[in-house]
């Protein structure tokens, strides 16, 4: 199956490079030049091809400096020719082919734009793109897609940009970062809730640009950095009513799966102030949300959208120091997210935003709740100094999770000169979890590579977690009148509070231990854990320019935040409970943080340097105990300085060419989990405890790149490298008892690590407006150590990545998109090089899409997985193969009818092999797998509002 895979991608690829042979008959050369009406040159104008037909696009390019332009290898025919530039009537002229082999039309001089001929600058502006610097405007009109396609059916379609299968966005070779609607953020700031919800027929144009970051925008001062954005346009009849689309579908049940079932819709209403939408969605085929992440640690992170920075200092990078991982919770284990498994799903949202010159509001409230069940099968490898055991797990797990977010966002410009920003999040979270595992441990019997079992578990957990969290900032902005000064304030509070409880019960068998503490055999804990965290944060910023061309940027934060937690263990016995105070702690920390940096930036031509140097000092003063009663508690009290270094260059070299590189210096702080000395043993075979010695860790990155984009024929060109040195990392070394194979791991600081890649993506147009093929690379080499029984190991990964993308849109009728990825992980290890291995992971896919007579519509997609380890004897193929078949209903065309058919070659499983410090692993999860749905979609169109007038 693969190879006739690969056959039919190379047989595709074959007829275009056939297509566009400069030996094929009946081609002519057409050039030209774009002059004003004083025949001086007009550089850099776009010239089109277009389709006498229906103005669909054939080719396009740009002038050269003496406003020169010339299509080649054209295939003969009628054509229209239309050269557009900024403040000039758009030039339209009818081109027919002859015998001539190159046509040239000498001067084609455009109008200047005046009042009197504006009417006729709208009526000839129509074209299906506008280059206009380094913002690509396209006409959504001229890029056909069946009806009730949403926009990222339509981005498909447009040369330049690529939507890959998961729905990311990349545009010129770059991942697009935001998303726009009329200049506004939709449902917050992630793009693929626009790009999957909104409908194309909706959209105008999409403007394709590098928009400054919220720094530059503060202070004034270019920083060089940019976001490539999308901004959607919609038409004028959509922005005075209401659209939106409504699906619901069903399947019957098979092979012991239970029927099949969906609803979704959405609905949008916007005009040049507001926009009103809600979206929601129900159903049992693992589709399991709008692109929000059910499990993320709050924490204050969605607290900054749409780029509001609170935290200054470095370019609006934000601090140089973050914290460990501080999840004191039991927390709920991550699962279905990416499709695993089995799922019941459902969310709704509703957004509602307010956009005026001086006054910006933006609210949404959003639920999403889901049951996911999950079977899973793991086999792992986990090497000693000398040898290594093998663990077989088999686990079950149901979660239930549900989530309440809300956010609030309001902007106001007080005056010309100062803005307020006023920010609230919040999230309330419900959920539990069943797990039932069995593992398995076997040693290795010796050279002759046997096993013999040693260690046997069966482990009953169920866990519920209810949490909350909420962060507020207010930010002040002042713009002086000198160019380039400015000053910014913002005050932030935060608040998480996890209530949690765990009901463990574990039963453990050692078969070849000759003496266990009977303690470890049954294991039977309630567990509860209550935490608060608040915190309190203040940050200033001061920018001065001075001598032109340089700005001297100086900043401040502060941060005081108090941590409580009350962690009991309860023993249940035959006789009752009794309390474990080994595992029971109650702790308090206040973490005191205070940070002082300046820089001087450099600024002129698109050259920005800074060079900067921050002070901070973090301060932990803390103090556990076995139980908040305890009349004696055990301190802890840690102060840690660092001098921050920070470097950046950032040239835009014009031409739409980029060189980017620095230096910095990331400071992790120990989590409090990490400090403290807390013993977690909620898998019995995998216990884990903290460490109060801990220093933090030092991470001095490097990264240099750069980018080209050539605008006339889209290719484009992105090479970065980079590189990282730890020292102090923290790092969790293992003890494994040698009877029992009860592994222990505490942290640790170890000096030495260390990570060295690149990446590099090539595209370029195979033909114009009909194939483009992506080229990319990423290598990566890196050591990790860790500690294996007081043995260091070195783990060595020698990571490489190659990729294919084929983009075939060659007629309005058929669309074929192809990707290859090829991956090799290297693993060595110092300790034990009889564990070596190499982990090979391959990925091919390809989607059709074919237009049919009577407005039906058939896509179908295969994705074939290939998974190899020759040192585990682990070997894994998987096909998926998907397809639709659809009719357009109905004389307005808003109705749609589809049968899908889901992996009907039912082999769907979900595969993972990964390779740790000290470990490899492989996985496998059974998921949903094939299943037929019949289903119907209503498209309700935009609502033209009728314009009273006085008279009538």
């Amino acid at each position: 199956m693969k190879n006739l895979f690969v056959m039919a991608v190379l047989w595709l690829f074959a007829a275009v490079v056939y297509a566009q042979n400069p030996a094929a008959p009946s081609r002519f050369t057409l050039q030209g030049q774009a002059v004003d009406t004083a025949a001086a040159p007009l550089p850099s104008s776009t010239v089109m091809l277009l389709s006498p037909k229906d103005s669909s696009l054939v080719n396009f390019t740009r002038t050269d400096e003496k406003g020169a332009f010339s299509f080649k290898n054209v295939k003969s025919g009628t054509y229209v020719l239309k050269i557009s530039f900024v403040g000039f009537i758009p030039y339209n002229q009818v081109i027919k082919s002859g015998s001539e082999s190159v046509v040239n039309l000498g001067a084609l001089k455009l109008k200047p734009i005046t009042k009197e001929l504006f009417e006729v600058v709208v009526r000839t502006a129509k074209a299906p793109l506008t280059i206009k610097g380094d913002t690509i405007e396209y006409n959504a009109s001229s890029f056909k897609v069946p009806p009730g396609s949403t926009v990222e059916d339509l981005l498909r379609k447009l040369p330049g940009v690529q939507i890959d299968q998961d729905g990311n966005i990349r545009a010129q070779g770059e991942e697009v970062k935001k998303v726009t609607v009329d200049g506004k953020s939709f449902f917050g700031n992630d793009p693929k809730l626009a790009t999957k919800n909104l409908q194309a027929e909706s959209i105008s144009k999409v403007q394709v640009f590098n928009d400054k970051t919220e720094q530059s925008k503060l202070t004034g001062v270019q920083d060089g950095k940019k976001e490539k954005t999308v901004n959607l346009e919609l038409k004028e009849q959509f922005k005075k009513g209401g659209f939106g689309k409504l699906t619901a579908g069903g399947g019957p049940a098979s092979n012991d799966v239970s029927a099949r079932g969906e609803i979704k819709g959405n609905y949008n209403k916007f005009d040049s102030k507001r926009q009103f939408s809600v979206i929601g969605l129900a159903n049992n085929t693992n589709q399991d949300g709008l692109s929000f992440n059910d499990y993320q640690d709050f924490r204050g992170s969605n607290s900054f959208n749409w780029n509001d920075n609170a935290d200054f200092g470095f370019g609006g990078s934000g601090r140089s120091i973050y914290f460990g991982n501080d999840d004191e919770t039991l927390g709920i284990p991550v699962g279905g997210g990416d499709g695993r498994g089995f799922s019941n799903n459902v969310a709704g949202g509703v957004n509602y935003n307010y956009d005026t010159k001086k006054t910006k509001l933006s609210t949404s409230y959003y639920y999403n709740q889901s049951r996911i069940e999950l079977d899973a099968e793991r086999n792992r490898r986990n090497l000693l100094e000398a040898s290594s055991y093998r663990t077989e797990e088999n686990s079950n797990q149901i979660n239930f999770n549900g989530n309440h977010r809300v956010s609030l966002r309001y902007e106001q410009m007080l005056d010309s000169t100062n803005t307020l920003v006023v920010l609230s999040n919040a999230r309330l979270n419900n959920g539990n979890t069943n797990l039932l595992t069995f593992q398995d441990l076997y040693r290795s019997a010796g050279a002759n590579g046997g096993e013999a079992l040693s260690t046997r578990n069966r482990t009953k957990n169920f866990s519920t977690a209810r949490q909350f969290g909420m962060a507020n900032t207010a930010l002040y902005r002042l713009k002086f009148k000198k160019m380039g000064r400015s000053f910014a304030a913002s005050a932030t509070y935060q608040i998480n509070t996890n209530d949690a409880t765990l009901d463990l019960d574990a039963r453990n068998e050692f078969l070849q231990a000759t003496s266990v503490n009977d303690m470890l055999r049954v294991i039977r804990q309630d567990q509860n854990t209550n935490s608060l965290r608040n915190e309190y944060k203040v940050s200033l910023q001061y920018v001065e320019p001075f001598a032109k061309k340089f700005f001297w940027e100086t900043f401040y934060n502060f941060s005081l935040r108090y941590d409580e937690v009350d962690r009991n263990v309860l023993n249940v016995g035959d006789a009752g409970m009794s309390r474990n105070d080994s595992l029971s702690r109650y702790y308090k920390n206040n973490y005191l943080y205070n940070r002082l940096g300046s820089s001087i930036r450099y600024s002129f031509k698109g050259m920005n340097v800074s060079a900067g140097l921050a002070g901070q000092q973090f301060t932990l003063d803390g103090e556990y105990a076995p139980d908040q009663t305890s009349t004696q508690f055990n301190r802890i009290n840690r102060t840690f300085t660092t001098l921050v270094p920070n470097l950046s260059l950032n040239y835009d070299m014009k031409k739409n060419r980029y060189l980017y590189g620095g230096y910095g210096l990331n400071v992790r702080i120990p989590s409090s989990r990490d400090l403290q000395p807390i013993i977690n043993n909620s898998n019995p075979l995998f216990i884990n405890e903290g460490n109060p010695d801990l220093l933090p860790q030092l991470e001095h990155n490097l990264n240099a790149g750069f980018y080209y984009f050539n605008p006339g024929n889209f290719t484009n060109v992105n090479v970065n490298l980079y590189g990282s040195y730890f020292e102090n990392q923290i790092v969790y070394s293992q003890t494994v008892d040698p009877q029992t194979l009860i592994t222990r791991t505490r942290p640790e600081n170890l000096t030495g690590g260390r990570s060295l890649g690149s990446y590099l993506n090539f595209g370029f147009p195979l033909k114009k407006t009909k194939a483009t093929l992506n080229l990319n690379t990423q290598l990566n080499f890196g050591k990790n150590l860790t500690r294996i029984n007081q043995v260091l190991n070195e783990t060595n990964n020698q990571n490489y990545n190659i990729g294919t993308r084929l983009d075939l849109t060659p007629t309005e009728w058929l669309t074929f998109y192809a990707n290859a990825n090829w991956g090799i992980i290297d693993t060595r290890y110092s300790i034990n090089t009889a564990q070596n291995q190499i982990i090979i992971n391959n990925n091919y896919r390809g989607d059709l899409n074919l237009k049919l007579p009577a407005d039906f519509y058939v896509n179908t997609s295969l994705n074939y997985r290939t998974y190899r380890n020759d040192r585990l004897d682990f070997h894994q193929q998987i096909p998926i193969w998907n397809a639709s078949v659809y009719k357009i209903m109905g004389k307005a065309k808003k109705a749609e009818v589809r049968l899908t058919a889901v992996d009907m070659l039912n082999r769907n499983v979900v595969v993972s092999q990964y390779a740790g410090q000290n470990y490899v692993q492989d996985e496998r999860i059974a998921t949903l797998a094939r299943y037929f749905m019949l289903s119907f979609t209503y498209n309700m169109r935009g609502v033209q509002a009728k314009m009273r007038r006085d008279g009538y």
